[in-house]
């Protein structure tokens, strides 16, 4: 492990925490709102347009297909985790692949280790969250089963709307969780450069640093989303 490498280890912790204070809004370095701060709009117009619907059977299947989503990619980074191991486990052999390899800082084995370790970090991170978010989407199919149905939500609107509210907050917290475990998945690929070197992992990581800040700020998807909610926020930069 050398100077540059703990440089570029910096450089990546840098990116992810900058990107997660971005788009959680702890940060306000960027005015235009991103994708994930326009969706959230979108989670509470749901809830409230559910209290209209006599027949919720497609808001029941909107959640199962979020809590299968968020169980598959459970099961894939725990498979990751595996695949780490696996990897230090055949350090040797690896290493003389990418000792071979021309234009390369050469490296030793516990270096090589210590890097799969880190990867492996990454995905019992993920896994973590996505864990957590699987259970608080389960929470939510239960609180969301208890809304009153169409015809009883006339009497008291005021209460059934907080009702709303909070089921819709619960949502968005699990929404949350599930954001950022898929963003250590995306930065994973970041961080396989660490394996060519100190100067392809900084390259990595500011390639889909790029990728992300580009379609949470500047791609189609937000635009289009952006758009289905002027008549709310009244502007979509």
């Amino acid at each position: 492990m050398t100077g540059t490498d703990f440089v570029a280890l910096c450089f990546f912790l840098g990116c992810w925490f900058v990107f997660d204070g971005l788009v959680s809004g702890r940060f306000a370095l960027i005015k235009r709102q991103s994708l994930t701060g326009a969706m959230l709009i979108h989670r509470k117009r749901w809830m409230q347009t559910a209290l209209a619907r006599d027949l919720r059977m497609i808001d029941t299947q909107i959640l199962s297909g979020l809590q299968n989503g968020t169980a598959f990619f459970a099961s894939t980074s725990i498979f990751a985790i595996g695949g780490c191991f696996a990897l230090m486990g055949e350090a040797d052999t690896a290493q003389m692949l990418f000792d071979d390899l021309p234009g390369l800082i050469p490296s030793t084995r516990a270096a090589f280790e210590m890097k799969a370790c880190g990867l492996a970090a990454i995905f019992g991170y993920s896994f973590f969250k996505f864990g957590w978010s699987y259970r608080l989407f389960n929470y939510n199919t239960i609180l969301f089963g208890g809304l009153p149905m169409g015809a009883t939500a006339v009497e008291d609107r005021q209460t059934l709307a907080r009702m709303a509210e909070r089921v819709a907050e619960v949502n968005i917290i699990a929404a949350r969780h599930f954001n950022t475990g898929l963003r250590a998945i995306f930065l994973s690929i970041g961080y396989l450069g660490w394996f060519l070197g100190p100067y392809f992992f900084m390259a990595s990581t500011a390639f889909v640093f790029t990728i992300l800040l580009r379609r949470q700020y500047f791609s189609d998807a937000r635009k289009t989303i952006l758009q289905a909610t002027l008549s709310e926020n009244g502007d979509a930069e």
